[in-house]
């Protein structure tokens, strides 16, 4: 494996999570670097909640770059930061930590990801009604961007459990703070659910279902929900091709995975540490991403 040769004045930017050795986070970022010419490089650190103040504190004094941050510490962080965007503060989340000489933001970028992979794959929701499933850090961040880039209505589905609390509180945020109408539903309503997929430009899965263990499940229980002119989108990445997909494939929708969404947000998170453009074509190839399978 071909290695980047560090010097003295190589730079550092990081990843903080728990548990985190399996991410391809690193990979796509310091391909990235690579095609800028940047003496930089992108490290995974094994950092849970209870150690993220110290390793915050650690960014600031060794002058990393940055860092991005996953799971347990995406809703712990920005007390520890200086400011956080305003995406970040409806979300709730933090996702990208930029470092500005020793003064720390925090931004999300899931969202943005999303957005940015539906414009990539000619998918334009602006102005229309969507509904997307989901209550969790994902889901949110999805919906509040939408909310904030102009789609004009959201129907948000949600099971009734410890989550769902976070999907009210996403819908009063989304209508006390932009210009879109968001409505909650309960995901167990599934008359409901075809009702509104019905009216919407698009439907969003936001949760795990699909992915493991859930692998080959789907909240949609047959191919009547979906329609040849629908547009069905997964989060989920991994499988590329989930349940839910094959059905709306099946059914003649336009799909796409969470792939695209798993590149933009990278490359949004670079963009904000860095200052300096992503060529997302050059990125696609080199990591073999493609939206459909």
């Amino acid at each position: 494996m071909e290695r980047h040769q560090i010097t003295g004045h190589t730079e550092l930017i990081g990843l903080m999570a728990y548990p985190i050795r399996h991410s391809q986070s690193p990979a796509t970022h310091n391909a990235a670097y690579e095609k800028l010419g940047l003496d930089i490089v992108n490290l995974a650190f094994e950092v849970d909640a209870s150690e993220l103040e110290d390793a915050i504190k650690g960014l600031r004094a060794l002058k990393l770059r940055g860092s991005n941050i996953s799971m347990p510490n995406k809703t712990i962080v920005h007390k520890y930061l200086d400011e956080i965007s305003p995406a970040a503060k409806l979300c709730g989340a933090v996702n990208t930590v930029v470092n500005k000489d020793g003064y720390l933001i925090g931004h999300i970028t899931d969202g943005i990801g999303y957005m940015q992979s539906l414009k990539d794959n000619h998918i334009d929701p602006i102005g229309k009604k969507v509904t997307i499933v989901g209550s969790g850090g994902a889901a949110t961040a999805v919906q509040i961007q939408a909310a904030l880039d102009g789609v004009a209505e959201i129907s948000i589905f949600a099971r009734d459990d410890k989550f769902k609390a976070n999907a009210l509180e996403t819908v009063e945020k989304i209508n006390s703070s932009t210009g879109c109408k968001a409505s909650f539903y309960p995901l167990e309503d599934l008359d409901c659910l075809k009702a509104e997929m019905a009216s919407s430009y698009l439907f969003t899965n936001a949760t795990g279902m699909g992915m493991k263990p859930m692998e080959g499940m789907t909240y949609i229980p047959d191919t009547s929900f979906f329609r040849p002119d629908f547009i069905v989108t997964d989060v989920i990445y991994s499988p590329h091709m989930t349940k839910m997909l094959e059905m709306a494939k099946e059914a003649g929708c336009k799909i796409m995975n969470g792939q695209g969404m798993m590149l933009f947000q990278a490359i949004a998170a670079i963009e904000l540490m860095l200052g300096q453009r992503v060529d997302s074509e050059y990125m696609k190839e080199k990591l073999g991403i493609r939206y459909e399978y």
